[in-house]
């Protein structure tokens, strides 16, 4: 008997591919500061990036399909006094794009439809109530219009966007700088990673600590968190011989680690993405010129390292695409958008599968772009799972409505509107007409005499049976009324 050595896992196949040099984005300088941030952000239909800006900070916001070389005067969005530290685009509206900044501002930018003809510097919102520089934002993953942000000054504020308010602020859980924030699948939790080496989970509407594990990795460099789906909490952090790290815990018991892993001594922090549908998680290091992936499982050892992408260049930031934006029919399951020094240049993940089909397995139903929650159910205490779509259908966003302040109301959503009591549409149309209509629709395609004679004819056919039927109908109720008078 042999024992079989290899764990079975259709993702252990799982390759990394650079686009072409044409379908890059050429030509971007990209910021220098010195924060560990992505510096990238993208969606379905914008690549935003934080560049070099003289007098302030700006980032570039792309359409994807605008790809080749970026002209230095194309316009940015650059409304902060001082360096873009962090973005995050809504998930809710994709053209609504939060950024924090070295002027302790917050501010939230809706992007026109087609992207930016000329720079912005009017923000739809700002938020003020740090008193040093803002490193970290991060929407809410299904309460519409709230936003997480998080600064120097060692707080957690939560806003309501909609509204331009402080909702809750967290000022006494954290006694130095944090490192990133996470929220967990439902956002009623989120996990923080702190410069005293501590992972908290905290509870934002209670301002309450739920779990902490102090020292959840030894090194003194940046440490991450992460939530994921099932609610263990996964970190990229130092060893005290600063070998880096990875580690999967259980917030309901942190007293040890359920999995330990040392990668190498590189000395550039590690940034996890995570796929809540296929629980895979990319491990990018900044300055690195790689990109690992493990898969996160329910048995031991629960880390199982898959593959690494590697390529020449070191990279200076990373964006990941959201589910909804891949490539279905291409056995696409992440996309990852790279920064080199004057260039972004995308990276596909893809499964090989020999059929054209689309892949159950690999493309369970992922979050969709509409909120569970407005932000007032939120804070009154509920929580809402994410709104799942099917990819089946290759996803074609609808059209955006403009993100609006008001003091007393919500945002403007991207709901479709639909009067109550308006009836849903329906087949209410007899079978012949619907097929009349639907022939009358193929005239304008068929160039064919031959094609058009032959529809022609049908048509008449079924204009001849409908009439037919019309009158048969007429004489059934004329009978019918007989009957009920008694006359026959």
């Amino acid at each position: 008997m042999f024992r079989k050595v290899v764990r079975q896992s259709k993702f252990r196949h799982v390759f990394g591919q650079p686009v072409k040099n044409d379908q890059c984005y050429e030509d971007i300088r990209v910021s220098r500061v010195t924060w560990d941030s992505t510096f990238c952000a993208v969606n379905p239909k914008f690549l935003a990036v934080i560049v070099e800006a003289s007098g302030g900070g700006a980032f570039l916001v792309l359409p994807l399909s605008k790809t080749g070389r970026i002209d230095k005067a194309y316009p940015t969005v650059c409304g902060h006094t001082g360096p873009v530290l962090d973005i995050d685009w809504c998930p809710h509206n994709d053209e609504v794009i939060a950024s924090g900044s070295e002027d302790c501002m917050v501010m939230v930018w809706q992007i026109p439809e087609n992207g930016l003809v000329s720079p912005l510097t009017e923000p739809v919102v700002v938020l003020e109530g740090h008193t040093k520089r803002v490193g970290i934002v991060t929407w809410h993953p299904t309460a519409r219009n709230v936003l997480l942000s998080a600064g120097c000054d060692n707080m957690v504020l939560i806003w309501n966007v909609g509204t331009a308010e402080e909702l809750y602020r967290l000022d006494s859980l954290h006694p130095d700088l944090i490192y990133n924030v996470s929220w967990n699948r439902n956002g009623s939790l989120f996990c923080t990673a702190c410069k005293d080496k501590s992972v908290r989970v905290i509870d934002p509407r209670r301002g309450t600590l739920v779990a902490e594990r102090e020292k959840a990795h030894e090194g003194a460099r940046p440490m991450r968190a992460i939530f994921l789906a099932d609610g263990k909490v996964f970190t990229t952090g130092f060893s005290r011989m600063s070998e880096r790290q990875l580690a999967l815990w259980d917030p309901e018991n942190f007293g040890e680690p359920m999995a330990l892993q040392e990668l190498d001594s590189s000395n550039g922090a590690l940034l996890p993405f995570y796929d809540p549908d296929t629980n895979v998680v990319y491990v990018c290091g900044k300055g690195d010129s790689s990109i690992r992936y493990f898969e996160i499982t329910d048995e031991p050892p629960y880390i199982h390292f898959l593959n690494t992408f590697t390529s020449k260049e070191p990279q200076r930031g990373m964006g990941s695409m959201p589910k909804r934006g891949l490539e279905v029919s291409k056995c696409e399951i992440a996309r990852f958008y790279k920064l080199h020094e004057r260039k972004c240049e995308p990276i596909v993940m893809t499964v090989p599968r020999k059929s054209d089909l689309f892949q159950d397995d690999l493309y369970p139903d992922t979050a969709g772009p509409e909120a569970a929650l407005e932000a007032e159910e939120w804070v009154s205490g509920r929580d809402a799972s994410p709104i799942l779509i099917s990819l089946r259908e290759a996803y074609v966003p609808s059209k955006q409505r403009d993100l609006k302040v008001n003091r007393r109301n919500a945002l403007s959503d991207s709901r479709p509107a639909t009067a109550p009591g308006t009836p849903r549409p329906g087949p209410s149309a007899p079978a012949a007409s619907t097929n009349i209509a639907a022939l009358s629709g193929s005239l304008a395609g068929a160039r064919e005499t031959g094609k058009l004679e032959e529809v022609m004819q049908e048509l008449q056919a079924l204009r001849a049976l409908v009439q037919e039927q019309g009158a048969r109908i007429s004489r059934l109720e004329e009978q019918l009324g007989r009957i009920e008078n008694g006359d026959a």
